[in-house]
């Protein structure tokens, strides 16, 4: 595992003194990543880009990784691709930080690991499935449907909601 302390800085304190348009590439790549508190990234990989424009820098980044999740359907583990692309403009003074307020810090060292924990959290799927074609618990005894067929009888259901049924097939 990486020390999350060394891991997603870009040093970009030369690209200030550039001239604007220069852009510089960052190649990123990680096995494991643990993003506190709760974040386990596998095979993080992708660019960094980061461009000098007039009154910043532009940071465009786009990663691919794969955390570990379970089935919405079936409970069980299954290995879920995350891609994120996102850009960020750092300025070089505070009164003229934009929207985001980031600002180059004065060490030259932009952190990505908060706005990568953000971008990857937004892009977990609410339920993610094994396959598209998941066919779930059973209801009844609780067995895995996607390893063996249950053979006991469709449970009938609670008698109270009977009556239900018959708006279902028109009265």
């Amino acid at each position: 595992m990486n020390n999350s302390q060394n891991i997603l800085r870009l040093n970009v304190g030369f690209v200030l003194h550039q001239t604007v348009g220069y852009k510089r590439d960052f190649l990123i790549e990680y096995p494991h990543v643990h993003l506190p508190p709760d974040l386990d990234l596998y095979n993080l990989s992708g660019t960094a880009w980061v461009t000098r424009v007039t009154n910043g820098l532009l940071l465009q980044v786009e990663l691919g990784a794969q955390i570990t999740a379970e089935c919405a359907r079936c409970l069980e583990s299954l290995s879920q691709p995350l891609e994120i692309n996102f850009a960020e403009v750092y300025t070089f003074k505070q009164d003229s930080a934009i929207e985001s307020g980031q600002v180059v810090p004065e060490d030259g060292v932009i952190d990505l690991q908060p706005l990568v924990r953000e971008e990857m959290l937004l892009t977990i799927p609410i339920n993610p499935l094994c396959s598209p074609d998941c066919i779930g618990l059973c209801p009844v005894c609780g067995g895995n449907r996607n390893v063996e067929p249950c053979s006991h009888k469709e449970h009938p259901g609670d008698p109270r909601l009977s009556v239900l049924k018959t708006l279902l097939k028109g009265g």
